[in-house]
């Protein structure tokens, strides 16, 4: 069994104490926030928990084995980066650091001690999006095309990251999933409609090898909440949408073909299917998979490389923000 301390009970934090606590694999022993009303919240539900201000003596105690970070982006390097020194396995909240220089020091240092360096990037453990690797692999989609995504929302407006660091690193997390290859440059453009605060609706774009290309849009003014991306291929066309309460991937044998150079393309229209896939919480798959790779020494399918990869890519497009959009090389 895992004992382990959660650093952070605000928005996500709960949600990481119930599932942790929901296995028989982990024993939540602390859990420490700045906060006395986040404290009061989490003694009332959490009783047995060590509920505490300092994080300090979750890195001080030598019973502890792994700490779950879930605070802003500016405190996960100083906090990850102790809990590594201290000789504790780290699973950290999306995303990995503020700047690639602290992403980088983290992946080296837990390298450096053999601890395990988990990002908390849930997407990547859902049901619908296992699957789809999975079809991809098998070459049920044939040739990539495209990948399209919108993530949008009325609010919530963050105060230390802009809206492609809140949101785009989710769909990030489901291309560095999905795909063996990576991107070879960006461009983001963006706006900030208030004033002093951050770009709160913006649009990425990743260049691939071979004319893959990826687009997301990502916005906290919407008026309506979706979190849907198309991934379209040769043979088939994916389609996932989080926000259907049951079928939320579905295949579409549609597409264009392109007999040879100079013919008229011919239009495919096929059948639409829903395939099976776990509709388990995809934050209980992930909490299991990261205590099964503690237990056997194995690096988790986003862990700290994972991170770095994605925090490269969201540094290079807020460089490309403030350039009015110009493509940035990865």
């Amino acid at each position: 069994m895992t004992i382990l301390g959660v650093i952070g009970y605000g928005h996500w934090g709960p949600n990481l104490v119930r599932n942790f606590m929901a296995s028989r694999e982990a024993r939540v022993a602390y859990i420490s926030d700045r906060d006395p009303a986040r404290r009061d919240k989490a003694a009332a539900a959490c009783p047995g928990v060590a509920v505490v201000a300092d994080p300090g003596l979750i890195f001080q105690d030598p019973a502890i084995e792994a700490v779950i970070i879930a605070t802003p982006v500016n405190t996960h390097f100083p906090l990850a980066l102790e809990a590594l020194i201290h000789g504790k396995h780290v699973w950290v909240e999306k995303p990995l650091a503020a700047t690639v220089a602290e992403a980088e020091s983290l992946v080296l240092e837990a390298d450096k001690r053999g601890l395990l360096l988990h990002v908390d990037h849930t997407l990547a453990y859902s049901g619908a999006v296992r699957k789809l690797k999975r079809l991809y692999e098998a070459g049920v989609l044939g040739e990539l095309y495209y990948y399209d995504s919108a993530r949008l929302n009325l609010g919530l407006f963050q105060s230390d990251v802009d809206v492609l660091w809140d949101l785009a690193v989710h769909d990030l997390a489901v291309l560095f999933h999905l795909l063996p290859v990576r991107p070879q440059a960006v461009s983001a453009q963006g706006a900030a409609h208030f004033a002093g605060r951050t770009v709160n609706t913006a649009f990425l774009t990743l260049f691939y090898p071979r004319d893959f290309i990826a687009h997301i849009n990502v916005s906290w003014l919407s008026p309506l909440k979706v979190r849907r991306f198309i991934l379209a291929g040769s043979a088939q066309m994916a389609v996932y949408d989080d926000m259907e309460p049951a079928e939320k991937l579905r295949l579409f044998d549609k597409g264009v073909d392109c007999p040879a150079p100079g013919l008229a393309l011919v239009y495919r229209t096929g059948e639409t299917r829903s395939p099976e896939y776990s509709s388990r919480e995809p934050l209980a798959l992930e909490v299991e998979h990261f205590l099964h790779c503690l237990a056997n020494k194995i690096p988790t399918i986003t862990d700290g490389r994972i991170g770095l990869s994605t925090v490269r890519v969201l540094e290079a497009a807020s460089r490309s923000l403030g350039l009015s959009g110009a493509l940035q090389e990865l």
